[in-house]
């Protein structure tokens, strides 16, 4: 099995076999360019993000600067998902991220993995467990994603929580590591916050 094939198969690999190192800086490169767009500059930046990403879906939105060792190569966003400033992903695999996921400033998702052998670290040898968050998530800031976790549908991550281990969907979960506080329920459906009531006519019509 090559390095290439070796990156997504969670097998111990050398990041500068195959060439792998030259086509990281294309990526690299196109980063670079995103991160010096202007303000003004909003198609430019969907394109950037499109030549970038493995897949970049309808609607999304990431603020710049964005932080990826592989340029968002092998990263996959739905529709709609909204992403803030200071975003890093160590994407040496596979990261996903379900439509209308929102993701607050100074999140961290990453995928890659050294062993705890010094002798192996010592020769540059990782491996890889891909991310996998769900749709209408929101990941608080300053949270951090460890390899190997999914996240489920309409999961929250509180602010500052070390995801270590997969997360349900519907809850609330918070803390280092991170741990689920409650499921989402009929409650969050009537008050967005402790005694704040949701008044959908407003918010709606009708």
């Amino acid at each position: 099995m090559t390095a290439r094939e070796k990156i997504h198969s969670g097998d111990l690999y050398l990041p500068t076999d195959d060439g792998m190192f030259e086509e990281q800086q294309r990526y690299m490169e196109l980063l670079y360019e995103f991160n010096h767009t202007r303000p003004s500059e909003a198609e430019r930046r969907t394109a950037l993000l499109r030549e970038m990403f493995a897949e970049f879906g309808e609607g999304s939105f990431i603020e710049p600067p964005l932080r990826a060792n592989w340029g968002g190569h092998n990263v996959h966003f739905g529709k709609n998902v909204f992403a803030n400033f200071n975003l890093t992903m160590v994407d040496d695999t596979h990261i996903y991220v379900g439509d209308y996921t929102m993701i607050a400033p100074n999140v961290t998702i990453t995928v890659a993995s050294h062993p705890l052998d010094p002798e192996l670290r010592q020769k540059n040898y990782q491996y890889n467990r891909p991310v996998h968050i769900g749709r209408s998530c929101w990941i608080g800031m300053g949270a951090m994603i460890l390899p190997g976790v999914t996240i489920g549908d309409g999961a929250v991550i509180g602010a500052g929580s070390v995801v270590t281990h997969d997360i349900p969907a519907n809850t609330l979960a918070m803390g280092t590591p991170c741990r689920v506080v409650r499921e989402i329920g009929e409650y969050d459906r009537e008050y967005y916050r402790k005694g704040k009531r949701i008044d959908y006519q407003e918010l709606f019509g009708g």
